[in-house]
């Protein structure tokens, strides 16, 4: 049986992660997208430490969807290096659980 994660995004503005993770939910690659419209980011880039404002979205899935999301995310993303994190759900209410495997495609699904 699947296994569920939750899928961390970053990325330059709310607007741009809304657009984003709108098209993974339309596609069936998530079952869900829950929005952070600004977060600071602080981190090292190009040897220099940059604070930053940014957006953060959670995503619900399975993680045999994992590698299409990252993937669908890189190809979008402005960013060189995008922050994509899948985090290996251990327990879940199972009416919350079918409900995302549900609302999910299969990996060998077409979209």
């Amino acid at each position: 049986m699947d296994a569920l994660c939750e899928v961390v995004i970053t990325g330059p503005d709310a607007a741009w992660l809304r657009e984003c993770t709108r098209r993974l939910v339309e596609a069936r690659l998530a079952a869900c997208a829950q929005h952070i419209a600004e977060i600071r980011s602080i981190y090292r880039w190009e040897g220099r430490v940059h604070d930053e404002p940014e957006a953060r979205a959670m995503l619900h899935t399975r993680e045999s969807l994992v590698p299409e999301i990252i993937r669908a995310v890189r190809e979008a993303h402005p960013y060189e290096v995008p922050c994509v994190l899948a985090h290996l759900i251990a327990h879940a209410d199972p009416d919350y659980r079918a409900w995302v495997l549900e609302s999910t495609r299969a990996p060998d699904e077409a979209a």
